[in-house]
């Protein structure tokens, strides 16, 4: 299958389930409704993204799935950059002070740290989101010539990385956030727990796929001839 199918694959995959998302939110804030869309939308690419080198590892028949880890995951860093951009413009009206979890005090003049979490994990996201796009903006083959395939490689390996700060940025709002005690009850998030089995399917799959490559080097390793060492 050659990439401009598997653009345009992912493209429409990614359309409709921001439309869905945000189906399923249908009574919630616009602002809120939309970025929450894009960023699952986001989670889900990159989740698939790192699921399949795992499954190949697992399974090598599969490794026709392979190339599609690079449209996953530019399709991942639009969907988060979407995302970023309704959040900063439409919740924190471009303010960074608000970004980061600030609070204008009329009483004494200045600002204060109001939202102790809220900060924490938009930092952590936008951490995730300046590699994301630099990851994306090289996976494509003149990239690989470029930098040639070892250090192409080595820089695509920032992808776990990614992978960790956005397991934590999405599980601080889907699971404490809008928690919080001074305010109302949020609308139930249709997809919760959806998110969650995900990510712990993606983090098992990982685990054992390290398992299985660890303990087929070790046999090839167990196997090789021992050479004796000259000593004198």
């Amino acid at each position: 299958m050659n990439t401009l199918v598997r653009h345009l694959a992912v493209l429409v995959a990614a359309a409709v389930a921001v439309l869905l998302f945000g189906w399923l939110r249908g009574e919630w804030d616009p602002m809120h409704r939309w970025n929450r869309a894009f960023g699952d939308t986001a989670f889900i690419l990159i989740a698939l993204t790192m699921a399949l080198g795992p499954i190949v590892a697992l399974l090598p028949r599969a490794s026709p799935v392979l190339p599609w880890r690079r449209e996953l995951g530019i399709y991942s860093g639009v969907a988060a950059t979407v995302h970023t951009a309704i959040v900063f413009i439409g919740w924190f009206g471009l303010d960074l002070w608000r970004l980061s979890g600030f609070a204008f005090h009329p009483t004494l003049q200045r600002y204060v740290l109001a939202e102790h979490g809220l900060g924490l994990a938009n930092w952590i996201g936008l951490f995730a989101l300046v590699p994301a796009i630099g990851l994306a903006l090289i996976s494509n083959d003149r990239a690989i010539v470029l930098f040639g395939p070892r250090t192409w490689k080595w820089l695509q390996s920032a992808a776990s990385a990614i992978w960790i700060l956005v397991v934590l940025h999405a599980g601080y709002f889907l699971l404490m956030h809008f928690l919080h005690y001074h305010r109302p009850d949020p609308p139930p998030n249709p997809v919760t727990w959806f998110v969650v089995g995900l990510t712990l399917s993606v983090q098992v799959l990982r685990w054992c796929a390290t398992y299985v490559v660890w303990h087929r080097t070790r046999r090839t390793r167990d196997k090789m001839p021992r050479v004796a060492l000259d000593v004198t």
